[in-house]
């Protein structure tokens, strides 16, 4: 009797023992509560710690949300910050929320609350990367924006500003791999395809360099910088013909698209096809009057046609020059002044082109507008020239 005795008093202090400890890490829960309430973030911190590790508080969404709680609050504390690491606020935040989350479900009491906070998270790191990025620490700023990007996984900005930081640091590897990320998740950007064509250019990977124009084409069909791109690979390659194909099918598809006829003018002038890429130009103009580069090859061609015949007679015998070169020199100087119009519409779409300008003084000057020629050179001299 004594043994059975002793036995079920043994159990019930097993029992007993059992009870307090489960007590105990509930109590840690409702004591990290308590500290975080009178602004002890450091205690609460310790006990909160604590019950996320323990078997009997690991399991329940308050201990998460609780934890998440904590964390921020010591964020926003100006003494209690200094504690934490560079961005461990808001990684162990996300965590617990995240947790919090995965245990209650978005409808929960706690799940709920949880998901709420998940805005505020998202800010945060965010504006840790901005300000990581404008301090010059990239790879903290990386690190934040990849945060960011945990919390809201369908945000391409995040993305985008990782792959500025990667570049910033001269880690082409990684920059390359957030391009990619934002192209897998939708994302559309002339510049994120420019750079990617850069990138492949640089790494001599053409099979790389087509696979990115191809998308970028698919992406801006009528763009003006994928179209030259598409239609300088298929000169280089040898297939002039097949460029020629690829921009008649674009403007069949876009008739009024004034990059189109640009495009093929410069294909015709490549293939000193004068007459056509004139045409071309002129319909581009038609179609846009601000289409720089139809403006500016059009000057282009005028003033190499006019200074052609004004050079031709100045180079002739003076009996020669007197009984047709001056005549000569006076219908070139004409030409030349057709093409200052087109320079000057050029002008006012890139004002800072410093190819136009030098054209364009070049032009004043041969046909005695030496103020306007001045004129041009003070802006170049300002730009400096």
């Amino acid at each position: 009797m004594k043994k059975s005795f002793l036995t079920i008093a043994a159990a019930a202090a097993l029992t007993t023992g059992l009870s307090n400890v489960s007590l105990a890490q509930t109590s840690a829960v409702t004591n990290a509560i308590l500290n975080q309430r009178q602004g002890l973030y450091d205690k609460a911190r310790t006990d909160i710690d604590k019950a996320v590790l323990h078997e009997k508080t690991s399991g329940k969404a308050k201990t998460w949300y609780t934890r998440g709680e904590i964390y921020e609050q010591m964020m926003d504390s100006p003494i209690f910050g200094k504690q934490l690491q560079p961005g461990e606020g808001t990684q162990k935040a996300f965590e617990s929320y995240s947790k919090a989350i995965e245990l209650d479900g978005k409808t929960g009491e706690f799940g709920k609350q949880a998901a709420g906070k998940m805005d505020n998270l998202y800010a945060r790191a965010f504006n840790d990367g901005v300000n990581n990025y404008n301090a010059k620490d990239f790879d903290k700023a990386i690190t934040s924006y990849k945060l960011a990007s945990q919390i809201r996984p369908a945000d391409t900005t995040v993305v985008l500003y990782s792959a500025y930081a990667s570049e910033a640091k001269q880690d082409i590897p990684a920059a390359k791999a957030s391009y990619n990320q934002l192209i897998g998740m939708g994302y559309k950007s002339p510049s994120m395809f420019i750079r990617l064509l850069q990138i492949a250019r640089q790494e001599k990977n053409e099979a790389e360099a087509a696979k990115v124009l191809k998308a970028a084409l698919e992406a801006y069909p009528t763009n003006k910088t994928f179209l030259i791109e598409d239609l300088n690979m298929s000169m280089s390659s040898g297939s002039g013909g097949d460029a020629l194909a690829k921009i008649n099918k674009a403007i069949e598809a876009d008739p009024n698209n004034s990059n189109l006829y640009a495009v093929r003018g410069s294909l015709f002038d490549q293939q000193k096809k004068t007459d056509l890429a004139q045409k071309d130009y002129q319909k581009a103009i038609e179609l846009d009057p601000t289409n720089f580069d139809a403006q500016f090859n059009l000057g282009v061609y005028n003033f190499n046609r006019g200074i052609d015949m004004m050079n031709k007679a100045r180079k002739m015998d003076l009996k020669t020059y007197q009984s047709s070169g001056k005549k000569m020199e006076a219908e070139g100087k004409k030409i030349v002044e057709q093409s200052i119009p087109y320079f000057e519409q050029a002008m006012k779409v890139q004002p800072e082109d410093r190819v136009l300008l030098i054209s364009l003084q070049k032009a004043y000057i041969n046909v005695g507008r030496t103020a306007d020629a001045e004129r041009i050179n003070a802006k170049l001299e300002s730009m400096g020239k």
